[in-house]
Formats: structure tokens, C-alpha cells, sequence
């Protein structure tokens, strides 16, 4: 057992964190990780230390990161020797580079920020994270995918295992929480991120009525080239952009590239 403090403990409240308090969920979780991951692993938000103790058993290294210094230390005083605790502003960790799983109960209000910085990270090969239920639907691109989603597609898989009901955890939230996965593709779907990211924004917010009319107000890909990629697609005609999956990006992507 390690525990060292990283960050101080002010600005940032961890207002509207409900830890973990479903065994059956917690056992899910620990199972999860052990049979569809590897390497070193990086809790998230590692509170009083629900998952930390089913994930220390699983013989990997595990660093568990938490902004409260009192509960870190409470945590590193009853964990094993291969827990390093860390008291950290996740926003502010620097991740290794090495390759890592990522496990964790994300706050909700936090989800999008952590989220953000976490795709942008260039180390951990798998997440395992518990999110607000829409937006584990959202990054999962079930019933439409969202901007962030196309935006990462094409460097990331994403997945959702089931839904989590409020009374999983303590205290109660006011809404559901999903158990959402992240995989990083081996290979990338598409080559120049930033360019692309740049042209999967210009796309969602370009007007129109679907979204051949909508990707033609770009004047990024010609018509001819266009009709043919929706016909490819097999998209209904009025298809928004919420509505492609991370092969249809990855074409149209082509297509700008020419």
C-alpha cells in the first residue's frame, strides 16, 4: 500500500457522488474486468473503496485515485501492498502512457469533462466506467449517437453492458446509471484526427433536413460521390447524423480526403 497526495483538495467538490452499494453489481464489475482486460489498472473516484477491494484481489497492479484526502487516506490504511492511493482531481491526473484499464463510478456531474480528458489520453487500452444511464446510451450510440461519440468513433468502440437502477447506490440518485465499456481500436478507422473531428462537428451543425442535404452544405464531399456513399450506407432518407454508426463516418471521411 502507497498513498500520496497529488493535488489539493478545495476548488472542486465531488458534489453528487453516490458510491456503490449493490454487491451483485460490484461483483459484475470485478468479473468484467477480470475476463475481458489486462494490465495495470486506474480506479476512478475510488470513494470509501467499493470496487477497490474486489479489484486489488485480481493480482494487477491498481492505482486508486480519489479528490477526498480523508477518504484517501482511510482507503490506503486498509488496502494491500499492490494499492497505490493517490489523492487526485482526476481532471488533473496525469495518466501513464503505459498501457492500463481504466475502472470506475464516475460522478454524474463530472461525466462529460472526465470523458473528455480520458478519450484524449493516449495510454489505457479499456475502460469499465459506471455513468448516468443517457449518457451511456448516447456514447454507446444507442438510440443515436452524439457528437462526442462520432467525434471518437473512429479511435474507440464503445458499449454498454446493461442499465444500473438508482437504487444501486448511496446516496439514491434521481436517475439511472449504465455500465458503459471503451475499448481502444487497435487500429484506427480513419487517419487525422483533427481534421476529422473538425468536419464530424461542421456536419452535425450544418442545417438541413437530413443528412445528405446537411453534408452537402459542407462542400466537403461532391455530389456525385455523396449519393453514392449513401446508397452504400443504406441510410433512410431523412438519416440525421445521429443516426450513422462508425463505418459510415469512416467512408464519408474518405470521401473528404478524396
Amino acid at each position: 500500500m502507497h498513498y500520496s497526495k497529488t493535488s489539493s483538495f478545495g476548488g472542486r467538490q465531488e458534489l453528487g457522488q453516490n458510491f456503490l452499494a449493490d454487491r451483485a453489481l460490484i461483483a459484475e464489475i470485478q468479473r468484467l474486468v477480470r475476463d475481458h482486460t489486462e494490465g495495470p489498472i486506474i480506479e476512478l473516484g475510488a470513494g470509501d473503496g467499493a470496487l477497490t477491494g474486489p479489484l486489488s484481489r485480481l493480482d494487477r497492479p491498481l492505482t486508486a485515485l480519489e479528490i477526498d484526502p480523508r477518504r484517501a487516506r482511510r482507503l490506503a490504511a486498509r488496502s494491500g501492498p499492490r494499492v497505490d492511493v493517490v489523492c487526485a482531481d482526476v481532471l488533473r491526473y496525469r495518466f501513464p502512457a503505459a498501457p492500463n484499464t481504466i475502472v470506475g463510478n464516475v460522478p454524474f456531474h463530472l461525466t462529460t469533462a472526465i470523458l473528455r480528458k480520458l478519450l484524449a489520453e493516449r495510454g489505457w487500452s479499456s475502460a469499465v466506467l459506471i455513468v448516468q444511464w443517457e449518457v451511456a446510451r448516447r456514447r454507446a450510440g444507442v438510440g443515436g449517437a452524439s457528437m462526442l461519440t462520432a467525434s471518437w468513433w473512429p479511435w474507440y468502440d464503445f458499449g454498454l453492458v446493461r442499465r444500473i437502477p438508482a437504487s444501486a447506490f448511496r446516496p439514491v440518485p434521481s436517475v439511472d446509471a449504465g455500465l458503459l465499456t471503451m475499448w481502444r481500436r487497435p487500429v484506427p478507422l480513419v487517419q487525422g484526427r483533427p481534421g476529422y473531428q473538425a468536419f464530424v462537428k461542421q456536419v452535425f451543425q450544418a442545417p438541413g433536413r437530413g443528412v445528405e442535404e446537411m453534408v452537402g452544405r459542407t462542400g466537403r464531399v461532391p455530389r456525385a460521390d455523396l449519393r453514392e456513399w449513401i446508397r452504400w450506407s443504406r441510410l433512410p432518407g431523412r438519416a440525421l447524423p445521429k443516426d450513422l454508426e462508425a463505418e459510415d463516418w469512416a467512408r464519408l471521411w474518405e470521401l473528404v480526403r478524396g
